[in-house]
């Protein structure tokens, strides 16, 4: 059982930054894809990056450019680096390991305009 923890959330300005964390209970070297995803009200959860075991990256179209991701094995925890954030960011951000059931509980980015 691995629980995922995230943390960083806030409220920021449109134009500012935030990072946000998701710690994982235990080692995170053998996973093969860890992400981020985010839920808007009344929308769909959608993706917004995810990191392999090698550290290759990708993106969804519209934070490409803004947010990236990265993974420090050591401290078993992934992070996103959201710079240049727009109001339309605002969501609950959530924490996944890739083809599993495993989820963070979220937490909320809000970006006022």
């Amino acid at each position: 059982q691995v629980q995922l923890v995230e943390s960083g959330g806030g409220l920021v300005q449109a134009g500012g930054s935030l990072r946000l964390s998701c710690a994982a209970s235990g080692s995170i070297f053998s996973i093969p894809v860890m992400g981020w995803y985010r839920q808007a009200p009344g929308k769909q959860r959608e993706l917004v990056a995810f990191i392999t075991r090698d550290g290759s990256t990708n993106y969804g179209g519209s934070v490409k450019g803004r947010f990236t991701i990265s993974r420090d094995n050591a401290k078993n925890t992934i992070y996103l680096q959201m710079n240049s954030l727009k109001p339309e960011d605002t969501a609950v951000y959530y924490c996944r390991i890739f083809q599993s059931d495993y989820w963070g509980q979220g937490t909320q980015v809000t970006v006022s305009s």
